[in-house]
């Protein structure tokens, strides 16, 4: 990673770089002290929507993470950014939670399922058949289609549950309309990223554990990527890709003296 110019902003995923199964990944509390010591400016990226990032602050932080909720974006937020760029004080109907929820109404967004501007869906714990019914009754009228991320599975303690790019498909099917998806691999999150901590694309790194999400957006948004072996990917899966990070290392406890 020398031969540009120094990395002067950090991007991380969270899931699998920071936090696997509810712990710490081994040297990422070490990572985040560094990052806050250096001065240098970071955010922790999720495409998960459910929570707020004064949430994730809070769970960061009961596992010895110290990220402020200023420092952490979700695809619910940039998905909220993305419509008040968009549409500014529009209205949607939502399928989701506290997360996605709260960053509309954050942008002036009026929730409601009487003619919204936009059908928006993310993630939730329980969704339900009645508003999947309504979201597709809406779309078919004429609402714009957005979701806040592809990610078909979610974990649980007892196997996968069903994640918002399978709902999303399901609701294409009903409708044959495709949603617009924010959250990663859309390189727009990247982007609306940068903006947030006003970093530049030739100085930033995007720190992974998948090839399909973090490393390809990464590279689509021109930054350096760095894929970590402590999440979902191995070492052997690199090679199925077109594509390469700049970097791969085993977690990112190998990434302290890059800081």
């Amino acid at each position: 990673m020398s031969e540009r110019r120094s990395v002067e902003c950090w991007l991380a995923d969270m899931d699998g770089v920071l936090v696997h199964e509810g712990h710490p990944v081994p040297g990422a509390p070490e990572f985040v002290a560094r990052l806050r010591e250096s001065g240098k400016r970071f955010l922790v990226l999720t495409n998960n929507s459910i929570y707020t990032a004064r949430d994730l602050s809070a769970r960061l932080q009961s596992v010895g993470l110290d990220v402020s909720e200023d420092l952490i974006w979700t695809s619910a937020l940039a998905t909220a950014t993305f419509l008040a760029d968009q549409a500014p004080g529009g209205s949607a109907f939502v399928i989701g939670e506290a997360g996605l929820i709260t960053a509309l109404h954050g942008m002036g967004y009026v929730l409601t399922d009487r003619n919204p501007d936009y059908v928006v869906l993310g993630e939730t714990r329980t969704y339900s058949f009645s508003t999947i019914t309504t979201a597709i009754r809406l779309v078919e009228r004429g609402a714009r289609f957005l979701a806040t991320n592809p990610d078909t599975v979610g974990p649980s303690p007892e196997g996968p549950l069903p994640a918002t790019g399978a709902v999303a498909a399901l609701i294409t099917k009903a409708t044959g309309i495709e949603p617009y998806f924010v959250g990663k691999p859309n390189p727009l999150m990247m982007r609306s990223a940068l903006n947030r901590i006003e970093a530049h694309s030739e100085t930033t790194a995007m720190v992974g554990d998948r090839m399909d999400t973090d490393v390809i957006s990464g590279i689509e948004a021109g930054l350096r990527t760095v894929l970590v072996l402590s999440g979902v990917t191995r070492r052997e899966d690199v090679e199925r890709y077109p594509y390469r990070p700049s970097l791969v290392v085993d977690s990112v406890a190998d990434l302290v003296d890059e800081v």
